[in-house]
């Protein structure tokens, strides 16, 4: 990865976006995020963003997501997961993606 600086422009009118879950679906050209907000107390998830991306790109947010990791434990401690981990071979089906 090289590091170049580019001006990035933010629409005012663009609003952040919470997320606690996220489903990961791919295909032979693509990556696909949704990212979901889980109701507290009932077994329901609301989509608020889906994002798709090149396996490249993933490959490199896979990288930068690492990195990051590392650098925010180095400053602010071990983050230890609470309670069960999600399995990550469980498999997760979005319909309507193809």
């Amino acid at each position: 990865m090289t590091n170049q600086e580019i001006s990035v422009n933010i629409p005012q009118t663009l609003d952040p976006v919470y997320s606690n879950m996220i489903q990961i679906a791919y295909k032979e050209d693509e990556f696909t995020f949704v990212f979901l907000h889980q109701l507290p107390g009932v077994n329901q998830a609301r989509a608020k963003a889906i994002v798709s991306i090149t396996p490249t790109h993933a490959k490199n947010l896979l990288a930068v997501l690492e990195k990051t990791m590392a650098d925010f434990e180095s400053k602010f401690g071990k983050i230890e997961p609470k309670g069960e981990r999600p399995s990550v071979d469980s498999v997760t089906t979005i319909r309507g993606y193809s």
